[in-house]
């Protein structure tokens, strides 16, 4: 393997007085906002610039709709340094050093490979980022939205994605490199939810000497009292191993009185980084169910942010995180924000940690001063399986309003529960057996959440398979 270029060897938190050269930032038409352009000091960050750059040149057409985002965006990073365990609260116990092990590279067409087969009639396949094919009565390529309802309302989402104001580097970086955005649109009283969209990402390593980064990018918009079911699935689809980096983002928009169920399912390569963004839109009595299996990747960071807009919102979150490698990293990034009456929601979190795994979950739920009446649950659960794993939780939950019922529970153990293996064998059942059972359950909690079979058997099938696998695995390490 060939030693990494500049671009990976450069120091990450030197801040350059100004932008270096190579830095070409095409403007387009659109203007940026003057807040986000007060919201941008000239400094610069080498290595961001020039991942940037690669970036930017690599997009050669795309929808005149991502203008004002693309370039917010790429304001935005002239004054964005590279994240680092020290100079970030938000990656103190994450290590994204390994996103710089390798040059990056950037895909210039779709790999040929055989489309995988869908159970739903609506599908979507994205390959290395790009978009490949969009079938279903409710789903569009942006570029391909006729004028009208769906495209109006993609076009004011992307707009208003430019002023997010809780974004980071990686949420920049997409919105600079992706190519299109699907488009999943559901007018109003449309019921859609038992025919969900089925949206596969698929990745591939097209060489060892760098690694390939993708953006693709959805948008969700479920109008006032619609239904609709999203299944995202990402996955390694080139040689066993394959280093690469899926840099995907959602949106989704939640309309008054709509529904969205929402499941995701991330299984990685194991040599593969995954940073993703969720972002959530609920209006008035919206309800927003989420689903979450992550068992892949060696570096694997989920930012999932949902904004309350209107009173009466209802908010499931399911999460599952699985390190059963050595060195892998499975980070999640939460945050509610609540700002209106009567809103109930539940967050469920739990990770089984093998090998010399780190599994982070940083929750926050905020409750502000008008969301009176609120009823919020928060809990995580959190197994470990090696003496050399790691897991660093931090539910959080922020409180102004006075007139809320609101709980959050943390429980971290190093074994299972005996009295639960009692049963087992008290039944005749060994302790290895009893042992598998009660880890498989305990993860199949949260897996069986996902409505729709295929899915969910294939996830519980992949899931236990990696269980096994994880037993020989934390024993290898334990001997090192």
């Amino acid at each position: 393997m060939s030693s990494p270029s500049p671009l990976c060897a450069a120091s990450c938190s030197t801040a350059l007085r100004a932008p270096p050269p190579l830095l070409r930032f095409r403007r387009s038409a659109a203007p940026v906002s003057a807040s986000v352009a007060r919201a941008a000091p000239a400094v610069s960050d080498d290595l961001v610039l020039r991942i940037a750059e690669q970036l930017e040149d690599s997009v050669t057409s795309s929808s005149p709709l991502l203008d004002p985002l693309r370039s917010a965006s790429a304001l935005s990073l002239l004054s964005t340094p590279w994240p680092t365990r020290r100079s970030s609260e938000a990656f103190r116990f994450t290590d994204i050093s390994y996103l710089r092990s390798f040059p990056i590279s950037l895909p210039s067409r779709a790999p040929d490979l055989a489309p995988p087969a869908s159970p739903f009639p609506s599908h979507v396949l994205f390959s290395d980022g790009l978009l490949v094919s969009a079938s279903g009565v409710h789903v569009s390529a942006l570029a391909d939205l006729p004028p009208g309802r769906a495209r109006d309302r993609a076009a004011a989402a992307l707009a208003a994605s430019a002023e997010f104001a809780h974004k980071d580097l990686f949420y920049d970086f997409n919105a600079v490199g992706a190519r299109d955005v699907v488009v999943v649109h559901v007018p109003e009283g449309v019921k859609a939810a038992d025919d969900p969209v089925h949206i596969m990402f698929a990745y591939t390593n097209r060489g060892v000497e760098s690694m390939l980064m993708s953006n693709p990018r959805i948008l969700v918009v479920a109008e006032k009292e619609a239904e609709v079911a999203i299944v995202e699935e990402h996955f390694g689809a080139g040689e066993e191993g394959g280093c690469y980096w899926a840099n995907p983002v959602a949106e989704i928009i939640v309309d008054a009185g709509a529904r969205v169920v929402h499941s995701y399912l991330q299984r990685q390569s194991f040599d593969a980084a995954h940073t993703k963004w969720t972002v959530v839109q609920q209006d008035a009595s919206s309800k927003y169910e989420f689903v979450e299996v992550s068992t892949g990747a060696k570096l694997n960071r989920h930012n999932l942010h949902i904004q309350q807009l209107g009173p009466e919102t209802e908010t499931e979150l399911s999460t599952l995180h699985l390190t059963s490698q050595n060195k892998q990293i499975h980070d999640l990034h939460s945050k509610l924000i609540l700002d209106h009456p009567r809103a109930f929601s539940r967050q469920l979190h739990k990770c089984i940690a093998c090998c010399t795994g780190n599994s982070i979950f940083d929750g926050n739920i905020k409750v502000n001063r008008y969301a009176q009446q609120t009823d919020a649950g928060q809990e995580t659960k959190c197994l470990i399986l090696s003496p050399k794993a790691l897991v660093n939780v931090k539910p959080n939950l922020q409180i102004i309003a006075d007139d809320v019922k609101c709980t959050h529970g943390a429980a971290i153990s190093g074994e299972l529960d005996p009295n639960e293996l009692f049963y087992f064998q008290a039944r005749g059942i060994n302790a290895q057996t009893a042992t598998d059972a009660l880890l498989y359950f305990f993860g199949a909690h949260v897996i069986k959440r996902i409505p729709f079979k295929p899915i969910n058997e294939k996830a519980l099938a992949e899931f236990k398979e990696l269980l096994a696998s994880s037993r020989q695995t934390t024993d290898e390490a334990l001997l090192s």
